[in-house]
């Protein structure tokens, strides 16, 4: 860690653009997959978080990490604000990680750690975009998704239980809502993505259903 006891602002104004090329290597990533934090937020964070670091080192003598200690805090309550819950699935999860994770590195330049904050930054890219091709390689053989079949008979309903063994899905009912003729009915079935595309055909071309979302 980097103590100043003179004033050395080339070396200060460095360190920012150190930390905001690093918020917009990975902010622009975020922006290119359409996420909720994109460029401006990281860029932000990061150059905020470089700021409190060197501030907790100039100012917090005694006590460096007080300041710093701070900035976890306070970016716990940012990365909640882009945590939204879908219909089926909890989503922006992976963007507050990325945002803790970019404040560590905004924190890491702060302090002087510039080489460990560049090889961070390059370990969060190769954790977003390489780890894709693993994440759709898992995906392709195991698919977990949640159905949402609306069926007016009880005859729909075992054809819906049909459907699925003859596409090798297993099934489970997660919940049942009954109104009028209408019975809705949330299912969780896993199989391969193949599997679920040829499932989703069947159901488009079929008459085992009034209507489906997932």
């Amino acid at each position: 860690m980097l103590f100043f006891s003179e004033p050395d602002l080339s070396h200060e104004f460095f360190l920012l653009l150190i930390a905001i090329v690093i918020g917009l290597i990975i902010g622009a990533e975020r922006e290119y997959q359409n996420k909720s934090a994109g460029l401006r937020t990281f860029i932000l964070i990061s150059f905020g978080s470089c700021i409190f670091t060197i501030l907790s080192v100039k100012i917090g003598i005694s006590t460096p990490d007080r300041i710093a200690s701070n900035i976890i805090t306070g970016i716990g309550f940012i990365g909640a604000g882009v945590i939204f819950k879908d219909e089926n699935k909890i989503g922006g999860i992976t963007t507050a990680a990325t945002i803790w994770a970019t404040a560590s590195l905004g924190m890491c330049v702060g302090s002087g750690h510039i080489y460990f904050a560049l090889c961070g930054a390059v370990l969060v890219l190769l954790v977003l975009k390489a780890l894709f091709i693993f994440q759709d390689f898992i995906d392709h053989y195991n698919k977990i998704r949640v159905y949402t079949l609306v069926t007016n008979s009880s005859q729909q309903f075992e054809n819906c239980r049909t459907l699925f063994k003859n596409n090798q899905l297993k099934a489970e009912i997660t919940g049942q809502h009954f109104e009028h003729t209408h019975l809705t009915t949330f299912w969780k079935l896993t199989g391969k993505a193949a599997q679920h595309e040829k499932f989703v055909r069947e159901l488009q071309t079929g008459t085992y259903v009034i209507s489906y979302q997932f």
